[in-house]
């Protein structure tokens, strides 16, 4: 374990002094509001937070904490759900969100400067306006930053046919743990010019360094899509239908597993959120195609409706007609995780295999739920093998919750590692999942993993007791 410095009044003042007056915060209010994400009710508070808004005030507060072997946070929107952006250790916190300008839109060549605080969203409708599609769309995108999305390395729904925030990062301006800018690629769609320093900070968790500034990549924007909403009477078949709608030729855009119980609980839960399903109803799959013939889109919609019926679908499928109608399915599936939360005490788990093995993942949990008396809420991306696993804490008394649960974890994490998948597509592993990393990775890689993390932070200064 690191000895960490204490942060005194001198180290106040001096902060104050080199960074200024009215970025530097030491409100206990305050410092208990940045303490906390979306991971369960953790709250690690930092010791003093700092709003800077230039990569020059950054750098400084890192030269600073490096010097005075002072851990240092990292923190966005505060949406994450695997404890990235806790204070385990105290510390400075670093607060991104005055880092919100969209710098430059490149039309003619397809991409966008931006800092990390920008919320995804804005920058998903801002460019929209000129032609141009960004993405990437975590369920929080209407919240969170592209800061943390590149931390986490985040997916969201469609994914599934444009990829994960990694396929749209170029090059990125990072602050390093001793105070050092870098630059880690080009703003070219093609480098093969020594190591990805790109690729290695994405999805690092904050662990390497701060991003201050991102160059990402733009596709045209699809000019249609269409949406369908596909009950089944059994989950497995729902699942099963999900490969098969992929050896029939057709790449949606999206293709969300809902089981039963998670939309209950956001029909129940949430102001808005309406759908009425037969009573026989256990799981739903939300099925969207895009592009921009939209008689091209609906023949995909054909073959995914004769795929869908030869697993057994109910005869009901929806059919959103309009953008309204569209909008009130997306809600309902963005909403399920604050709802299961809003429910019960729970931990969520980010599985991921590939997607031919999705329909044992899911029977598997079911069953580890049985053995260990959990109910579980099962949905997720479905089209790229991504089940989110919220297990509810119900009636398990709390020595249950705190050491029996942890071998269930244990045990659905490694079932996912024998169907040839792993323990986090998109939520990272931060402060809550680091004791199951032995699972994906032998001492072999994992000591590799750590050597990158020393060589970039020798003192272990920069979001430490995360991952590892």
């Amino acid at each position: 374990m690191t000895n960490y410095t204490k942060i005194d009044s001198i180290h106040f003042n001096q902060l104050k002094k080199l960074v200024g007056n009215d970025v530097v915060s030491k409100d206990k209010d305050l410092l208990i509001n940045y303490g906390h994400d979306e991971t369960e009710s953790l709250n690690f508070p930092p010791e003093i937070l700092i709003k800077p808004s230039s990569v020059d005030v950054v750098s400084k507060i890192m030269k600073f904490a490096f010097e005075n072997n002072i851990p240092v946070t990292p923190i966005g929107a505060r949406t994450g759900l695997s404890g990235g952006a806790l204070s385990i250790h105290g510390g400075i916190g670093i607060s991104m969100e005055k880092f919100d300008k969209i710098i430059e839109i490149d039309e003619s060549n397809h991409q966008v400067i931006v800092e990390p605080g920008v919320i995804t969203q804005e920058l998903q409708e801002t460019v929209a306006k000129r032609g141009l599609y960004y993405a990437p769309d975590p369920a929080s995108r209407g919240s969170c930053f592209i800061g943390g999305n590149i931390a986490e390395n985040s997916g969201g729904p469609r994914a599934l046919k444009y990829g994960v925030t990694k396929d749209f990062v170029l090059n990125l301006e990072v602050v390093l743990p001793n105070g050092n800018v870098i630059h880690t690629g080009a703003n070219t769609l093609k480098n093969s010019t020594g190591y990805n320093l790109t690729q290695l900070m994405v999805g690092s968790e904050g662990t390497l360094g701060i991003v201050t500034k991102a160059t990402l990549k733009l596709l045209p924007l699809p000019k249609f899509n269409k949406l369908i909403l596909v009950p089944f009477k059994s989950a497995t078949d729902a699942c099963r239908a999900v490969a098969a709608i992929f050896m029939a030729g057709v790449t949606p855009s999206a293709l969300e597993f809902m089981d039963r119980a998670a939309v209950d609980y956001t029909i129940n839960l949430i102001d808005g959120a309406n759908l009425a399903m037969n009573d026989d109803v256990s799981a739903l799959l939300l099925v969207e195609v895009d592009g921009n013939n939209p008689e091209t889109l609906m023949e995909d919609l054909q073959k995914i409706i004769e795929v869908v019926e030869q697993h057994n679908c109910d005869e009901n499928i929806l059919f959103a007609e309009d953008e309204a109608q569209k909008d009130q399915l997306w809600f309902i599936r963005r909403r399920i995780g604050e709802a299961v939360k809003a429910n019960s005490i729970y931990k969520e788990e980010d599985t991921v295999v590939p997607r031919f093995h999705l329909p044992e993942l899911l029977e598997g949990v079911k069953e580890i739920g049985q053995e260990y008396g959990f109910e579980s809420i099962c949905y997720g991306h479905a089209g790229d093998g991504n089940l989110h696993v919220n297990i509810l804490k119900g009636n398990l008394t709390q020595d249950q919750w705190e050491n029996e649960l942890p071998k269930a974890i244990r045990k659905i994490f490694q079932l996912t590692v024998d169907l040839g998948g792993t323990i986090s597509g998109e939520h990272g592993i931060g402060w809550v999942q680091k004791n199951y990393m032995d699972i994906p990775f032998s001492n072999v890689e994992l000591d590799l993993m750590k050597g990158i993390k020393k060589v970039f932070d020798p003192k272990n200064i920069m979001n430490p007791s995360k991952i590892f």
